[in-house]
């Protein structure tokens, strides 16, 4: 018998222990998420979706279909838990009218004059 290492299972072998370390990162994130107040993690979210927004507004030319789709997002997510945010709120509610304004001005209709009636 060879006591040469066999490839497949020192890959085998770096594979498992590769899933050993996913799951134990997993198992502490789960942890660390459970330990935060759900206000916290939701409120993260609405930031995430504030910042993707703000993204697809700032590419050249703006991606306003895309935007749009993020700010009622975030406009959806804010609804549904209004009142429940503590003091994150406001500021998720203030983002939310600064991305509309951006919106609106970034707009092509922000560039026609108004129609006379």
């Amino acid at each position: 018998m060879s006591d040469t290492p066999n490839p497949e299972k020192t890959s085998d072998r770096a594979v498992g222990e590769e899933n050993q370390e996913s799951l134990a990162d997993l198992e502490r994130l789960r942890k660390e998420i459970l330990s935060t107040s759900p206000q916290i993690v939701i409120a993260n979210h609405c930031f995430g979706l504030f910042e993707l927004a703000a993204i697809y507004l700032s590419d050249s030319p703006p991606r306003l279909k895309d935007a749009s789709f993020a700010i009622d997002a975030l406009a959806g997510l804010a609804s549904s838990v209004k009142g429940r945010l503590d003091e994150r709120e406001q500021e998720i509610q203030d983002g939310l009218s600064q991305l509309r304004l951006a919106f609106i001005q970034m707009s092509p209709l922000a560039d026609e004059p108004p129609k006379a009636d």
